[in-house]
């Protein structure tokens, strides 16, 4: 095929978008991997540049592509550069269009206003342009050595714990929720960023050449405010996926003993009956006391550790960690309910 040929183009361009997609996602479920463990900041930080990078590239091609009836040439995407403070800027500038949509202008108000984003995206811009190279810069001597990304992350980090509170950390039982907690607000500002992109390839507002294109956005486009930050991306990533699941199948012998151990109490909770934010996947789970320690919750026939007691003697994975919980949303509640039966 002459790589010339506006099929090739095409093609190309599909796959461009295709390989951001799965960066971005990517990129997303191993910063929702980061604890107390892992804390390789550096995987996340690469694997988001460069997907916003692509994605924002790919706007920038079919918003082009919709002013002038052709791809822009090679040297058109090579002045626009790694800075993806510039790519953003760029778009807003020559190509976003919120054609009077309520969800439209919202979506460009947050590219534009939102502070938190632009501290965001400029800590992967300098990331992808120099930071990744900061170490080398240290130990050459450098005299001028590029912006250190961790520390900047690690700033916003802080920032975030500062606004949410911190007292609940100091609980045992909740002290992994912290990476959680982060994890969430920086997935719903990222979510936010891409969805907005996302919509103007979905509505037309790119053009009807970019419709084309928008299956492969079609997730993030559909993610609207009650649906940002609930989306378990780590399930995308190796480290998931090899990490062997700790969880218990309940047999015949645990319902009796739930139902006439008199060291065993329990309640079924149901999401609709949840006057609070729900954290769970499953609508229903069942929250069970052992002796006084030991607090487990069910789901789906499966029992996970709800406090650090029951972890330590069943082995057995808490909810966030085997992908049954939302990252970000607080169990304590279902503790709280445990300790009280």
């Amino acid at each position: 095929m002459d790589n010339n040929s506006s099929s090739f183009k095409n093609i190309s361009l599909l796959e461009e978008i295709e390989t951001a997609n799965r960066l971005i996602r990517l990129g997303f479920g191993e910063i929702q991997n980061i604890d107390f463990v892992n804390n390789f900041y550096f995987l996340p930080f690469q694997l988001l540049s460069q997907g916003f990078e692509r994605l924002m590239k790919s706007y920038i091609c079919l918003g082009y592509y919709n002013k002038n009836g052709k791809y822009p040439d090679f040297q058109y995407i090579k002045d626009l550069g790694h800075d993806l403070e510039a790519l953003l800027r760029h778009i807003l500038l020559e190509f976003f269009n919120d054609h009077q949509r309520y969800y439209l202008i919202e979506d460009k108000r947050f590219l534009e206003k939102n502070e938190d984003l632009k501290e965001l995206i400029y800590i992967l811009s300098e990331f992808g342009k120099f930071g990744r190279y900061h170490n080398f810069d240290v130990i050459t001597g450098k005299v001028k050595p590029s912006v250190n990304p961790k520390e900047l992350w690690e700033v916003f980090e802080d920032k975030i714990i500062n606004q949410l509170g911190i007292s609940k950390y100091e609980n045992r039982d909740l002290e992994d929720e912290i990476f959680g907690d982060i994890a969430r607000v920086v997935i719903i500002i990222f979510e936010k960023f891409v969805s907005a992109l996302a919509r103007q390839f979905n509505f037309g507002t790119l053009g009807d050449h970019a419709r084309g294109f928008s299956a492969n956005v079609f997730d993030f486009a559909m993610l609207y405010p009650d649906k940002v930050g609930t989306t378990d991306y780590r399930k995308d990533t190796t480290r998931f996926k090899q990490q062997p699941r700790r969880v218990h199948k309940r047999t015949l012998m645990d319902l009796l003993n739930r139902r006439f151990n008199p060291n065993i109490k329990s309640k079924k909770i149901r999401k609709v009956d949840f006057e609070r934010q729900w954290p769970f996947y499953a609508e229903e789970v069942i929250v069970e006391k052992r002796r006084n320690y030991w607090l487990i919750v069910s789901i789906s026939g499966y029992d996970y550790a709800l406090n650090g007691a029951a972890k330590g003697k069943f082995k057995l994975d808490d909810p966030f960690e085997a992908g049954e919980a939302i990252r970000g949303i607080t169990i304590s509640d279902f503790i709280d309910i445990g300790l009280s039966l």
